[in-house]
């Protein structure tokens, strides 16, 4: 009798179990916090590399941690400042291309903002840290959006401009490709955090919720 074809892998499968004897060799972590300031959104992303098992006697611990801020006008999501800082680094002229990132301002977050990025800083044109960083802004900057949409009609119960400001999130991935499941969803009315389901259901689902006069409302709390 044939063997059977060994399981598919999973990520758990693959990570090593409590007490393995395979501690990482190397952790990067990408923190990115957006604050909405009146007509702007201020980014401010932080990555970080990390020796786990180094004791810093023959080498550093962190061999990096590296800021990048930027100013995006709500309006057209445009870059209008950016500023970047270097606190760990390995050589002393590193911090010389910190003011190359200036260039970051002009460039449109919304689309074709990956490619900008990688034209201007990738390779032996800027660092490959802070480009790695910059790019990892592009998308959070877009989801800061629906977080900020999502906020404001949990404090009062109703979406920035009736939720017309979501089409810009076409074409940004299979979901939301044109006509697709997600525009199909903000077509029929849906909206984040509707029904107080997560994730969102069935394009036919908030259909019917919607015809049967589930106006999708949830709890708000306008005390705060």
């Amino acid at each position: 009798m044939p063997e059977s074809p060994p399981a598919a892998p999973t990520v758990d499968s693959l990570r090593p179990p409590a007490g393995s004897d395979e501690p990482p060799v190397h952790r990067r972590t990408i923190e990115i916090e957006v604050f909405v300031r009146d007509e702007y959104l201020v980014v401010i992303g932080t990555l970080a590399d990390v020796r786990p098992w180094a004791s810093g006697e023959f080498g550093p611990r962190e061999l990096h941690r590296m800021e990048l801020a930027i100013v995006v006008r709500r309006a057209d999501m445009t870059i209008t400042d950016a500023v970047a800082d270097m606190k760990t680094f390995p050589h002393v002229e590193c911090t010389d291309i910190e003011p190359k990132f200036s260039e970051l301002i002009g460039l449109s977050v919304a689309r074709g903002y990956t490619s900008a990025v990688q034209e201007r800083f990738g390779r032996e044109r800027g660092c490959s840290h802070l480009e790695f960083l910059a790019r990892a802004i592009g998308p959070a900057v877009v989801q800061s959006v629906t977080s900020a949409a999502a906020l404001q009609f949990e404090t009062g119960g109703v979406y920035p401009d009736g939720g017309r400001a979501l089409s810009f999130l076409a074409n940004t991935c299979h979901v939301f490709i044109q006509d697709g499941p997600g525009s199909q969803k903000i077509d029929a009315g849906w909206r984040p955090g509707m029904f107080g389901l997560y994730p969102a259901p069935t394009v036919t689902e908030i259909r019917r919720r919607i015809a049967e006069g589930d106006t999708g409302e949830v709890a708000v709390d306008t005390s705060r």
